[in-house]
């Protein structure tokens, strides 16, 4: 993205004019996420768990959905159940949060290893043929 004043606030959106055309590239294939494995090694987050949103929105939505902080009990991923569901990208109305939202508490309450291993193969896949909600 270009340098700007909304970065804090205002989620990418399709058609987006911050956006470069390499970030394009980069989101569609999901590239982007790679740095984020050195938050992996570290100890931050976890390869697969719910994806963290911006403070604002998290601050947001959880007024406004039941259940939104349950999610918070899991350590943030890099994908995730919602994810591969295609619930991901611009959230453009609190029903779409409320479905990324309940997708997250269903992988909290069925954990698994297979899972685990399953989404992260549908990561691969979806990177591979690109994903339309990836901007």
């Amino acid at each position: 993205m270009k340098v700007n004043d909304e970065s804090d606030e205002k989620q990418a959106t399709q058609n987006d004019h911050r956006i470069t055309k390499i970030g394009a590239f980069m989101r569609r294939t999901s590239i982007d996420e790679l740095p984020q494995f050195f938050n992996v090694l570290i100890g931050n987050m976890s390869t697969v768990g719910p994806r963290p949103h911006m403070i604002n929105h998290t601050k947001q939505y959880a007024r406004l959905i039941d259940r939104y902080m349950v999610r918070h009990f899991l350590k943030p991923g890099i994908t995730g159940w919602a994810q591969i569901q295609g619930l991901r990208g611009e959230t453009r109305s609190t029903e779409a949060m409320q479905m990324r939202v309940e997708a997250d508490v269903w992988y909290l309450e069925n954990w698994s290893f297979l899972l685990d291993l399953k989404i992260i193969f549908l990561t691969i896949w979806n990177s591979i043929k690109g994903d339309t909600n990836a901007f």
